[in-house]
């Protein structure tokens, strides 16, 4: 079927990841169109793709004519233009708590793990890949510290990071869980992260958008 929804991504890229989980749970039908975070230096910094995206960012989503960037953007108008189901709960409170774990996440954990920050250390400081990924990690660690607290001392926390149904907290949560893995940051300390995890990825949503299914991903072997 055709869709006029298309999602500029990479198959590795967390943020990508968090806009193809909440196409799944809406159920909508989307064209996939990779975006080749490496080679050649990377096709996200090439003309053709800054005319989507000026900050050569990954995702871009394209409904029609109109291009959207920055996935919590995204999956908020997704939200409003396919409002079942919803991905924000009814209350204001509600909303306000499920955008302040998504925010801890996409904008104080993802952003000093992301590929260009890593790039820079290597180029301004020479720092070495062990020193890049204890770097990581220790952002990383900072910041499922605190989502463990915010998650395990309120009653809102239910199955999910907010009550029962998954929303734009999981949708968050989980693909941070997968790059934590391939840190290898020990979960250990963050039990409810990992309960929530495992919830999340019961469901075929979620299973679906897992980067090793994506068509660029490389073939194992």
């Amino acid at each position: 079927m055709a869709s006029d929804l298309a999602l500029y991504g990479y198959w590795r890229s967390t943020a990508a990841y968090r806009v193809r989980i909440a196409l799944e749970l809406k159920g909508l039908t989307w064209e996939n169109r990779p975006v080749h975070l490496l080679r050649d230096g990377g096709e996200q910094h090439g003309a053709a793709f800054r005319v989507l995206n000026p900050q050569e960012l990954v995702p871009a989503l394209l409904d029609g004519e109109r291009v959207f960037t920055q996935s919590l953007a995204i999956a908020e108008y997704l939200d409003e233009t396919y409002p079942e189901p919803p991905l924000l709960p009814v209350d204001p409170r509600g909303r306000a708590r499920v955008r302040a774990l998504a925010l801890t996440i996409a904008c104080d954990i993802h952003p000093l793990g992301n590929l260009r920050v890593l790039q820079q250390l290597e180029r301004q400081f020479g720092a070495t890949e062990a020193q890049r990924a204890e770097w990581v990690r220790h952002w990383m660690a900072q910041g499922f510290a605190a989502i463990e607290t915010l998650l395990a001392d309120n009653v809102a926390t239910g199955a999910f990071c907010h009550g029962d149904t998954p929303g734009l907290a999981d949708i968050c949560l989980v693909p941070q869980v997968y790059n934590a893995l391939r840190w290898q940051l020990p979960l250990d300390p963050y039990p409810n992260v990992q309960r929530i995890h495992a919830a999340c990825t019961e469901l075929e949503a979620f299973r679906t958008a897992v980067p090793e299914l994506q068509p660029d991903a490389p073939v194992a072997g």
